[in-house]
């Protein structure tokens, strides 16, 4: 083998990456079973701990939990919705909402089309109005005051487009911006927020651990508000606050009811923080550490119940009136919030805290609490944010950061009039409540044009930037598609998935020392240890959350990383039986078989790229772990492998290896079946199973998921059997005219999926829980709901006791139906992709079409099944993204298969170009009849271990791989090779006897 030097370079370098990004996962469970060991709570260990430097003397724990392995909802539990910036809303912003008729309508026509349509709305839009005003041109609608610089009355139609393109794209990134940010205040571990390649407008947001459902909803939905207010100097407030804490403490040690109150919150806020004290939180800004006793500390407490949670700023200069621990921050508001509290602060004071941590604070745990003056009658802001034009950052004249902002005339006109008020005063940049910069006036500042300055890195001044754009116009985000999955139910997927994977692992490598020999099954059981080493690491170096699906993918790229060794091995086998030594068959099996391995990975990449393009969520992880698998496959069983057996047999030993035993020496050896001499009939029993699952789309149809149709999907959990029938009765009484379906899950009949498109359209965030509210009063009705069962427990996903919803799943319908499209263009895509590059390799289109009518066969079939078989299996047969998954998987699997007898006929056709093509066919055949089987095998070994014990989330998966490995394997032996024997230009051969079908 050449290049052995890389070989081994790049095995260790890998080796080497792979150790160190999965050995955060490894401190981060050390530093976490040393929390749950502490005294005063894991929660105060986290809090101490997660800004200490805890690995290789570089990462703190707060890097290394960033960096661990990360767990997808379906195994940690938590929150996924995808949300959808309301583009027409933007458009319409953009034109100043004018009232024209043939632009209103012209938005609407397109908000139409765009949920059955693949175009964007912008295209859409443009088309649908010059039908309605043939004679308009859309510079009258956008040569506006926001768009002054950027779209005037000669403006061509094509140039206002792209412009409108640009903007809408800053709208929603401004919407990505300000998500991110309320996410980041959340506090959720491993967030994942990012926008969705191929949409426009819809942004994926993971919260894994989420609680709060409703809380989040909230959050996400909710308008962008950037706000512009004047402040307070801190040294008119620092005596208030001094005040503010005397008035607490006289409160909290009085014992009148009302009081007693507001004291429980205020201790139930300080309950969890960890001990701190005037003098520390000083010690902490200063990077020190003091250590006071107990005693001293829970005194200074009770004399100062602010003042111990709160460092005053003491120089009383601009707008920070204090600091505060991050997790002292609710205690101050409570106390700040106690009514003898507020009765003592001035009536137009409003304290807000600093969006991110002090830069005087290394450690990123104190915040600044700024003084606003509110001077408006109505309390609101004297200026928002719907006045700026422009923000960007930028550099000053002496080249240091900084952030230039524009505003319409409006807003010029407020700004110079708010500015000339408070010369030498900090104005306070607010967007959700959180101030964000308060920058020092120092001049009026006329014409909408002003320069934000200040000790300001690239970074905060990007940030700073995209807040100052967020309020530009309104770009309200809805949820078009939510899963929620409760940890208990995570769990359980956890302990199915590893379990599942165990055995698959285990049975792998069993079979493989059954089918070879202990040696070589070793070898190969090395190789596959190696494989999921590496992929594993790679996935962790990516930051990638490993879901079940993921998991899923993981097992199946070990069942075909076998499919090497099985090539390699089997050709090894033919080589000794020509009576080649041992080396030398070593060497010829491993260059014989590295064109078919490489063709059939390949092509099994080709449809997992798809599957990444068109899929999201579980389906878009379990291509990634696929293609990973598959990379890792290759490199372990053809390159690191080989690098043994030239070790051994370099020193003359394994001399002696057959690769064969007494179970597998001569099975599917020297056989001779006539393939070519019955096709007429493979061809017969293909057609009629074909018809009936055509006949079964028109007359059963599929049962379409809410990934398709559209709608709102439960998963309760009850403490007794109940009937899938029963729980849809209880609720078609309610629904009206909606659809309701419910299916049971599992064997024990206690888990029931409830799926309706009952309100779907609304975009009211309350419509969700009062659909929970409606299940709820339904099953409570018909005394399917324990006694004591409130709402509360039955929506709360963390528990499963009793009855309850452990996961939910919503798909609104321009999701939906972008989905459905998307998977048929995905099925369609990965056959000509495959048939394209079928042609390319093997430059004959007789092939190319033989393999891409068997692959088509393959899905027809596989789908006729689940039209066939839904309602009857135990399980669900939804068709669902997960499905659509599956059979392209199913094609890229079933692929190699073809992909090996086509290159063992091109092989035959080099090496005797002589010999009858029936024959050359039918040798080919047989020489792979062993690889084709034992491939085949080995997957359904793993296949039927997921299908057992992997969980009812990918059972459906599970079954239809089975479906496609078992048709996959017959289709290339019935199908794809007499097609291209066919079409090569071969006269149907003579037919044979069902007899002499096995004829030497």
């Amino acid at each position: 083998m050449q290049n052995k030097g890389f070989v081994k370079v790049f095995a260790v370098l890998l080796t080497l990456a792979c150790i160190f990004y999965l050995s955060f996962s490894f401190v981060t469970r050390y530093q976490m079973n040393k929390a749950e060991k502490d005294p005063r709570g894991a929660a105060h260990y986290l809090d101490s701990m997660q800004n200490q430097k805890v690995w290789l003397g570089v990462y703190t724990l707060k890097q290394c939990r960033e960096m661990e392995i990360g767990l997808g909802l379906d195994l940690k539990g938590g929150m996924n919705v995808i949300l959808e910036v309301s583009v027409p809303d933007v458009v319409k912003a953009l034109a100043d909402n004018k009232p024209d008729a043939a632009f209103n309508k012209a938005v609407e026509e397109a908000a139409k089309q765009q949920v059955t349509s693949q175009e964007d709305f912008i295209t859409l839009f443009v088309r649908e109005y010059k039908k309605q005003a043939p004679d308009g041109t859309l510079a009258e609608l956008f040569a506006t005051q926001q768009l002054k610089d950027k779209v005037n009355t000669r403006s061509t139609d094509a140039e206002v487009e792209r412009v409108l393109r640009q903007e809408v794209q800053a709208a929603i990134d401004n919407s990505y911006n300000v998500l991110r940010t309320r996410i980041d205040r959340f506090g959720v571990v491993q967030p994942n927020i990012q926008a969705l390649e191929g949409t426009m407008g819809r942004i994926m947001v993971e919260l894994p651990g989420i609680k709060e459902p409703e809380r989040v909803r909230n959050l996400l939905q909710g308008s962008a508000n950037l706000e512009f207010w004047e402040t307070y100097e801190a040294k008119d407030i620092v005596p208030v606050l001094v005040s503010a804490d005397e008035r607490a403490r006289l409160l909290l040690g009085s014992t009148t009811d009302s009081v007693k109150v507001d004291s429980a919150a205020v201790e139930k806020e300080k309950a969890s923080a960890a001990i701190s004290s005037k003098d520390s939180l000083a010690a902490v800004l200063k990077g020190e550490t003091v250590d006071n006793s107990a005693a001293n500390v829970e005194q200074y407490k009770k004399d100062h119940p602010l003042l111990s949670v709160f460092q005053p700023n003491q120089s009383g200069m601009g707008s920070i009136v204090g600091y505060a621990d991050y997790k002292d921050t609710a205690a101050v508001n409570a106390i700040l919030n106690m009514p003898g509290v507020k009765e003592i602060m001035p009536r137009d004071l409003k304290l807000m805290w600093g969006v991110k941590a002090s830069d005087m604070d290394k450690t990123g745990r104190i915040f600044e609490l700024y003084a606003i003056r509110s001077t408006e009658r109505n309390g609101r802001a004297p200026l928002e944010g719907d006045v700026i034009t422009d923000a960007r950052d930028s550099y000053d004249q002496f080249n240091k950061p900084c952030v230039t902002m524009s505003m319409n005339n409006d807003g010029s006109r407020r700004w110079a009039a708010l500015t000339k008020k408070n010369i030498g005063k900090e104005i306070a940049i607010v967007l959700d409540g959180y101030v964000y910069s308060a920058p020092n006036v120092r001049n009026e500042i006329t014409g909408g044009n002003s320069e934000i300055t200040g000790n300001f890195t690239p970074e905060v001044t990007k940030d700073l930037a995209n807040v100052l754009k967020s309020g530009k116009m309104p770009a309200p985000a809805r949820i078009v598609q939510e899963d929620i999955v409760g940890p208990s139910l995570g769990q359980q997927s956890i302990n199915q998935g590893l379990v599942s994977f165990v055995v698959a692992l285990i049975a792998l490598m069993a079979y493989l020392c059954v089918m070879y020999g202990f040696i070589p099954g070793m070898v190969a059981n090395g190789a596959l240890i190696f494989n999921f080493f590496f992929t594993l690491g790679i996935l962790t170096s990516f930051q990638a959350a490993l879901t079940l699906s993921g998991i899923a993918g993981m097992v199946l790229s070990l069942a075909m990383a076998v499919d090497a060794n099985v090539l390699i091995y089997e050709r090894t086998k033919e080589e000794l039986r020509l009576g080649k030594t041992m080396k030398d068959a070593v060497s010829a099996g491993y260059s014989g078989a590295f064109s078919a391995i490489f063709d059939s990975n390949l092509t099994s990449i080709i449809t997992g790229v798809i599957l990444f393009y068109f899929g999201t969520g579980p389906i878009r992880g379990f291509a990634t772990t696929l293609i990973i698998g598959i990379l890792c496959s290759f490199f372990t069983a053809v390159f690191m492998t080989r690098l043994v057996y030239e070790h051994y047999m370099k020193k003359d030993k394994w001399q002696h290896l057959t690769f064969s035993t007494g179970v597998s020496k001569n099975l599917f050896q020297n056989v001779h079946y006539n393939f070519m001499g019955i096709i007429k009939r493979s061809f017969t029993i293909w057609g009629v199973l074909l018809l009936i699952c055509i006949v079964s789309f028109f007359t059963r149809g599929l049962s379409q998921s809410i990934d398709f149709t559209g709608g709102r999907n439960f998963v309760v959990q009850f403490d007794r059997v109940v009937q899938p029938e029963t729980v849809r009765d209880l609720l078609d009484a309610k629904v009206g005219d909606a659809n309701v379906q419910a299916i049971a899950l599992g064997t024990d009949g206690k888990r029931i999926r409830v799926m309706t498109n009952y309100r779907i359209e609304e975009n009211d965030p309350k419509v969700d829980s009062e659909i929970e509210s409606l299940l709820y009063t339904s099953l409570k009705e018909g005394n399917l709901v324990p006694e004591g069962v409130t709402l509360e427990h039955f929506v709360d996903r963390d528990t499963q006791d009793g009855c309850s919803i452990i996961s939910s799943q919503k798909v609104g319908p321009s999701v939906a139906d972008d989905m459905k499209t998307s998977a048929v263009w995905a099925v369609v895509f990965a056959l000509i992709a495959i048939g394209l590059y079928i042609l390319i390799r093997f430059n004959n289109i007789a092939y190319s079409i033989g393999a891409t009518v068997a692959l088509a066969v393959d899905a027809v079939l596989v789908i006729g099944a689940y039209s066939l078989f839904y309602g009857i299996m135990p399980f669900s047969l939804d068709v669902d993204q997960t499905f659509i998954g599956a059979v392209l998987t199913i094609i890229g699997y079933s692929i190699n298969d073809k992909v090996v007898i086509f290159d063992r006929v091109r092989e035959f056709s080099h090496l005797y170009p002589t010999r009858e093509r029936t024959k050359m066919f039918n040798d080919a055949l047989n020489t792979t009849l062993a690889r084709t089987l034992n491939t085949g095998q080995s997957t359904l070994i793993v296949l039927l271990i997921i299908i057992i014990l992997g969980g009812d989330s990918i059972r459906s998966f599970s079954f239809a791989m089975i479906l496609g490995v078992v048709i996959g394997t017959f289709s290339s032996l019935f199908v794809a090779a007499p097609v291209a024997y066919l079409l090569l230009g071969n006269k149907m051969p003579a037919q044979v006897g069902e007899g002499e079908v096995k004829k030497a």
